[in-house]
């Protein structure tokens, strides 16, 4: 029997992170944590309260953005020349990414790139406390993280069940600084999780009762934190459906959208969330060809009003107008155009976006032209 809902993480909603802390390292016999984190957010209350109440920790606040395979394999050389015991990452998908990288080469060896293709995962990575600091990646929940290719710089998944965070800890005052267009962008990538998970050929219906709940709380709540990042109780909520949505990444997948953003993202350099948000209204379009009834509860989540027995592209088309709607006018999101690159540059990635690995997830036959047909619609 092949299961469709796990979960192995312990998650908890913090407003005393020292405290959490403090209470899953006595709990765990773990005494010298690598905190994972960058620098300005040493700065901050809650975290500076956190590394102070540490006795005895290695801080490497140095990271980068899309981590590239020789700097995780770098700093999990720190963590064993260090004497280190456990993990705690602080920050977006990035940061807890190089953490789960770093957790995987310091339990089981070799290097991050081994286990892209050639190694499984094959047992449990023990001792990772995830914080995140945005809510969009939810890598603090997914079995998916993303390497940078050294040469290529192109993204590189490592999936498995085995390399989830252990502990999950979701403090909203840590995403109350977080300008608006990161919060929407990020908050757009959650969305899109929920969205393609909702519409993936490996779909369940407790999958899509979760994705429908994420979606829900995100139409109602990520405008809220947009126009007031102060606003701890839609924080708290946006933190929660992002969570959530990361956990379904692995229950669910995502697929073409996700297959865009990785390609056009990698390339152009914009950044994940944003790529995924132009990436939406078009996969949507063309995917109510063949899930129309889930293409069209999307859009009653978000406001869509549809005629009596509209056809499978009417549905499609209103719906990818609401996320327009939702992604420009509400949430105020940047236009794709402002990274300085032509649809035709977009078009010329449909072959690539078609090879992709979340492509296969696809509810039906992928193929260069329908790629093609859906970056006419990007953005």
């Amino acid at each position: 029997m092949q299961f469709k809902l796990e979960q192995k993480v312990q998650v908890a909603v913090t407003y005393d992170l020292a405290g959490s802390v403090a209470e899953i390292l006595s709990a765990r016999g773990w005494h010298k944590p690598m905190v994972l984190c960058s620098g300005f957010q040493l700065k901050q209350e809650p975290i500076a309260k956190m590394v102070d109440s540490l006795t005895d920790c290695t801080v490497f606040d140095d990271l980068v953005s899309d981590p590239p395979a020789h700097f995780i394999n770098h700093v999990a050389e720190l963590f064993t020349e260090n004497g280190c015991d456990c993990l705690i990452a602080i920050g977006g998908g990035s940061a807890i990414d190089t953490a789960r990288g770093v957790n995987i080469v310091r339990t089981l060896g070799g290097k991050i790139e081994d286990y892209v293709s050639k190694k499984e995962v094959s047992t449990y990575c023990h001792g990772l406390i995830a914080v995140p600091t945005t809510s969009g990646t939810g890598s603090e929940l997914s079995n998916a993280l993303v390497v940078s290719d050294d040469e290529t710089h192109a993204k590189l998944a490592v999936l498995s069940n085995n390399a989830v965070s252990e502990y999950a800890l979701l403090c909203p005052p840590l995403a109350a600084s977080l300008p608006a267009q990161m919060t929407a962008a990020c908050g757009m990538d959650a969305f899109a999780h929920a969205a393609e998970a909702y519409t993936s050929e490996i779909s369940s219906p407790v999958t899509d009762c979760i994705c429908e709940k994420v979606m829900y709380l995100l139409a109602k709540y990520l405008p809220q934190a947009v126009a007031n990042g102060y606003d701890l109780e839609a924080r708290e909520r946006v933190m929660i459906a992002a969570c959530l949505a990361g956990w379904m990444l692995n229950n669910a997948g995502t697929h073409l959208g996700h297959s865009q953003a990785h390609i056009l993202g990698a390339k152009f350099r914009i950044p994940h969330g944003s790529a995924c948000a132009y990436a939406l209204p078009g996969t949507m379009l063309y995917t109510a060809e063949t899930n129309v009834k889930k293409v069209k509860e999307i859009g009653l989540i978000l406001g869509a009003e549809f005629p009596a027995d509209p056809t499978d592209l009417e549905v499609g088309r209103i719906t990818a107008d609401r996320i327009r709607y939702f992604r420009d006018t509400v949430l105020g999101l940047k236009p794709w155009s402002e990274y300085g690159i032509s649809k035709e540059q977009v078009l010329d990635c449909a072959a690539e976006v078609a090879k992709e690995r979340f492509a296969g997830n696809y509810p039906q036959p992928v193929t260069e032209e329908l790629c093609r047909r859906m970056l006419e619609q990007w953005g």
